[in-house]
């Protein structure tokens, strides 16, 4: 079990800043999707020379042991970013305005979804939106907006249509972070995906999947780990800035996750025989902690996980009790965001900004197609 770092805990989300050269902001994915750079970070030895190694990706299979189980997050990204003409906006004065960004972030039922639309100040409630293939054509799509929230989001109903991941795919884009300043391309249907992404339904990539190849997999295999997969949709909290100052003032929105009846065993009998359990990014490693502590609030004579489907929107802060995840594979993340957050609670604030210090000053790439870190 890792230890809670409770000593380490930071109240204000100012102390998880730290200063990122914009050219380090990765654009691109590497070349090769193994070809990333790995920062090892050794928490036994936190404070010790010698805590940080550099590394490369392609060294991740021979620093597993026999009997290690590696999670994987298996969610499929949707081409989730659209664009949507206004009801009325079809007269040569509508202003450029006119034209509307939609993310979708969640599927919340047959035909609805939450979203992120912009500018979010001209779509009203009730309004009806338009989404066609190219300008003038019939539209694809069409969606009422029938709630209305902070910050851009909306809750919208789409009319009933039984192609309807078809028409995303013909009309949608994928949903690149902001922070990369470029239109997505077609490689990024490719790039922007897991070679093992099976489960349709994320607006957002789980990153430290990307860097894995199927020839990477093999190796691990062969060095008797075992690989289980668990689905957890990336949602709207991956595009949402934290806007509070206190960690007591956040609040996740919640994201669907499935722990599969296989992985579920899989976690049980490496619990019982005392092996790692390796989460490869953050969105696994709030999977696993989730349902470690459903299980655990329920009291029940055994520890064991069960199967099951539910709704998340765990926090984890400094102070966390780590139940099931031993050691960590994940991308380098935003100053003050939840997910450096959740590596800190991982391995100590200091240990992981000084860390992170070091990427900087050696020039990693950082964020979705950049580097990453392996925390054990």
């Amino acid at each position: 079990m890792s230890e809670s770092h409770s000593n380490l805990a930071s109240e204000r989300v100012a102390d998880f800043n730290f200063h990122l050269p914009e050219e380090l902001i990765a654009q691109q994915p590497p070349a090769e999707r193994d070809a990333a750079r790995m920062l090892v970070l050794d928490r036994a030895i936190t404070k010790k020379t010698g805590a940080i190694e550099d590394k490369n990706f392609r060294d991740l299979p021979a620093m597993l042991v026999p009997g290690d189980l590696l999670v994987l997050n298996d969610s499929r990204v949707i081409p989730a970013r659209l664009f949507a003409t206004r009801a009325g906006a079809t007269s040569q004065k509508q202003e450029p305005t006119g034209k509307i960004e939609v993310l979708l972030t969640q599927q919340l039922g047959s035909h609805e979804w939450s979203a992120l639309v912009r500018p979010g100040k001209k779509v009203q409630l009730g309004e009806r939106l338009f989404f066609a293939e190219e300008e003038n054509a019939p539209p694809l799509l069409e969606a009422e907006v029938t709630a209305r929230g902070e910050f851009g989001e909306r809750t919208l109903r789409f009319t009933p249509n039984e192609n309807f991941f078809a028409a995303l795919e013909r009309i949608g884009h994928m949903p690149l972070p902001p922070y990369m300043h470029r239109e997505d391309t077609l490689d990024d249907r490719e790039r922007y995906q897991t070679v093992f992404a099976a489960a349709r339904g994320s607006a957002a990539a789980p990153t430290a999947g990307l860097h894995f190849t199927p020839q990477v997999l093999d190796a691990i295999r062969a060095r008797g780990v075992e690989i289980a997969y668990v689905t957890l949709h990336v949602g709207l909290g991956t595009f949402q800035p934290v806007r509070v100052d206190t960690l007591d003032e956040i609040k996740l929105h919640t994201e669907h996750y499935t722990l599969p009846a296989a992985t579920a065993a899989a976690i049980n009998n490496a619990k019982r025989e005392n092996r790692r359990i390796i989460a490869a990014g953050t969105t696994t490693v709030r999977t696993l902690e989730h349902c470690a502590a459903i299980q655990n609030a329920l009291k029940a004579p055994s520890s064991e996980l069960t199967p099951h489907s539910g709704e998340t929107s765990i926090f984890i802060r400094p102070g966390h009790n780590f139940r099931l995840v031993n050691a960590m594979l994940t991308n380098f993340h935003l100053p003050q965001s939840t997910l450096l957050m959740l590596v800190s609670a991982f391995a100590g604030r200091e240990p992981v900004l000084a860390a992170y210090a070091h990427a900087v000053q050696e020039r990693y790439r950082f964020f979705s197609y950049g580097d990453c870190m392996f925390i054990r």
